[in-house]
């Protein structure tokens, strides 16, 4: 059955084909959720947050986000792996920054449109 959108068989296909048209291909697609669910979980979510403040060392995200060293180290290469943060080392000290600024608007738009229906 047809939806009145597409009146006609040419029509459907047409919409179909620009649909299409601007899909990602299935290993794109599988990126792409990766990160999504790498953002997802609200202690990375924390971890990003602190991060756009700047660069920091792991026990300064620790203490930002309240965590403990050990689970806030993991939740790092977690993001290290998916490409959102990238670290460089200082000395003794690993610092960890965004690699991923997109991501990162994706977050702004996010927390503004928390208050969005207020």
């Amino acid at each position: 059955m047809m939806s009145d959108i597409c009146k006609t068989p040419e029509e459907h296909e047409g919409v179909i084909a620009k649909a299409l048209a601007t899909m990602p291909d299935d290993g794109e697609i599988g990126i792409m959720a990766a990160r999504f669910k790498a953002i997802s979980e609200p202690s990375r979510l924390k971890i990003l947050l602190a991060l756009s403040a700047g660069e920091l060392c792991v026990e300064h995200i620790t203490k930002a986000v309240g965590g403990n060293q050990s689970a806030v180290s993991h939740q790092l290469t977690t993001l290290k792996y998916n490409k959102i943060v990238k670290c460089r080392r200082d000395g003794k000290n690993m610092l960890y920054s965004v690699d991923d600024e997109h991501i990162m608007a994706m977050i702004e738009a996010a927390k503004e449109h928390l208050h969005h229906d207020e």
